[in-house]
């Protein structure tokens, strides 16, 4: 059963984007590794920019100064 997860900025994330993500990735699985999509769980987690560092900085003062 494989299992991924996606951690992604909570800006801007549709939810038909993140229906997209998680049928293309259990595609992916199935068509690479011949693994069941029936059993293959895929989770979106939503952090706050200010939650996220690059670089030793946060991605929300990256994306103020337009980095």
């Amino acid at each position: 059963m494989p299992y991924v997860n996606i951690k992604v900025t909570r800006d801007g994330v549709t939810s038909a984007q993140k229906a997209e993500l998680i049928a293309g990735v259990t595609e992916l699985l199935q068509r690479v590794l011949n693994k069941n999509p029936a059993t293959t769980v895929v989770v979106i987690d939503e952090v706050e920019a200010e939650n996220w560092g690059i670089a030793g900085e946060q991605v929300s003062e990256r994306r103020k100064r337009g980095a």
